[in-house]
């Protein structure tokens, strides 16, 4: 039976997504090998070309994302592996395929070996951060493991003597490429550590494809590098190039001419600096001399121990003791010598037995009475003076209930209201010191509070 339903033809939109839809669920993602041609790498970043054997070609892009990832340069002419995406680019519906990512063809299995050999070394923690050995910041001996014919060593020669002409420079000879020559590198790793000659190694070589640089893959170096006793820094490839060596090595710098710079730092700078702190030195010991001096000068200048002033007062105490009994001695020898005139006198004039007695009675009480009262002025002068001089000793005082506060910075604290809440205290009493911590500050002047209610002004 014919259909009579009236015919519906599909727009060229439809029929491409559906064929795009079909290709890209019909074919997973997968693999393709060909040579690369009609490159164009265009400003948004996406690269545009053909892959093309001796008898097919198809179309490919590789967009932005993808090609920042890559990790070298495409180019007309390279041979080279890709992981692609079946699809349809369904404004002109053109057959294309998107490329997620590219490797070198021919590389394929090195890479493998190379990603293989990466996680079995790192799991082994031959790569641990935590081993890594830090550079000498000044280095008098430098070793470098390279190809007497490298280029890579010229550079590192030349960034070295101009960076640190003082610095000896000990080459360790080794192909760098072939045959065996892993196993060359490895052997003159670990000649240049048991040799003793370095304080630092550089391994090194210019930049090249994989299989250029294939033998710094090798698992001999790196553990040749791990192994050696004095810190690695390793200068392989340019700064796209990753090899084991880079991972087992104390350092990685991106070239050679990088690992030279690192291993030796510049002589001229490091003169500078010396020049700079050997002045700031100078100037900060002059500064520190001056203001100790004038620190010193001014502790000298206050400082009067409370002994001293004793010692001071006791001189002085003594001096008024000698004075007073000297006036005392001639105030006695004074009387006396009147008392004789007074005798002779006496017997001169003959005076009655009896008056004269009595006079001589009534005069030698005048005299003992004046004499003692004499002598307990000048005892009562010398108590006050004694008391005085007991009032001016801090001990007395403190032994009277009184106490000294100093602060952190052992000043007398005369006014509460200079001490903030929370700060430190030393009590000094009579006995011993305590240490306390103020929690409040009242400019109140009286030693005993006013009963409550009792306005001060009142009283």
């Amino acid at each position: 039976m014919v259909d009579s339903a009236p015919f519906s033809p599909l727009s060229i939109a439809v029929l491409n997504r559906l064929v795009r839809e079909r290709l890209e669920s019909g074919f997973p993602l997968c693999w393709v090998a060909g040579e690369i041609s009609n490159l164009t790498l265009a400003t948004s970043g996406h690269a545009y070309f053909t892959l093309k054997d001796e008898s097919a070609q198809v179309r490919c892009v590789m967009f932005r994302n993808r090609n920042a990832l890559l990790g070298w340069r495409l180019a007309n002419g390279q041979h080279v592996e890709a992981r692609v995406l079946v699809t349809l680019y369904e404004a002109r519906g053109d057959f294309q395929l998107n490329v997620e990512t590219m490797r070198q063809a021919g590389v394929g299995n090195l890479f493998e070996k190379f990603q293989k050999l990466k996680a079995k070394l790192e799991a082994e923690g031959l790569f641990a951060a935590s081993d890594k050995r830090r550079l000498p910041a000044f280095p008098s001996r430098i070793g470098i493991v390279t190809s007497p014919q490298a280029a890579a060593l010229r550079d590192v020669l030349t960034t070295l003597a101009r960076r640190a002409p003082h610095i000896e420079v000990i080459l360790f000879p080794t192909p760098v490429q072939g045959e065996g020559a892993g196993a060359q590198i490895a052997a003159a790793i670990v000649a240049a550590g048991k040799s003793g000659l370095c304080d630092t190694l550089i391994v090194c070589r210019g930049g090249g494809s994989i299989e250029d640089l294939w033998a710094f893959n090798e698992e001999v170096v790196a553990r040749a590098i791990r192994a050696c006793p004095i810190p690695v820094i390793s200068g392989v490839g340019h700064e796209t190039d990753f090899t084991i060596a880079d991972f087992a090595a104390d350092l990685r710098a991106p070239t050679p001419t990088a690992a030279a710079e690192v291993a030796a730092p510049e002589r001229l700078r490091l003169l500078r600096q010396l020049s700079e702190l050997q002045s700031t030195l100078r100037r900060q010991t002059e500064q520190a001399i001056a203001q100790r001096t004038q620190h010193l000068d001014w502790l000298a200048h206050r400082l009067t121990h409370p002994a001293e002033r004793l010692q001071r007062q006791r001189e002085t105490l003594m001096h008024l003791g000698k004075r007073l009994s000297a006036a005392a001695m001639r105030h006695q020898t004074g009387g006396t010598a009147r008392l004789a005139a007074l005798r002779q006198r006496l017997t001169v004039a003959r005076p009655v037995t009896r008056i004269a007695g009595q006079h001589v009675g009534h005069l030698a009480t005048r005299l003992q009475h004046a004499w003692q009262q004499h002598a307990s002025q000048h005892s009562s002068a010398l108590t006050r003076l004694a008391d005085s001089l007991e009032h001016l000793n801090p001990q007395a005082v403190l032994g009277r209930g009184y106490a000294v506060v100093r602060d952190d910075k052992g000043q007398i604290v005369r006014k509460a209201t200079h001490m903030e809440p929370s700060a430190q205290i030393h009590v000094y009493l009579a006995h011993g010191r305590l240490d306390a911590s103020v929690t409040a500050a009242d400019n109140d002047d009286q030693l005993i509070p006013a009963p409550a209610g009792l306005d001060r002004r009142n009283v």
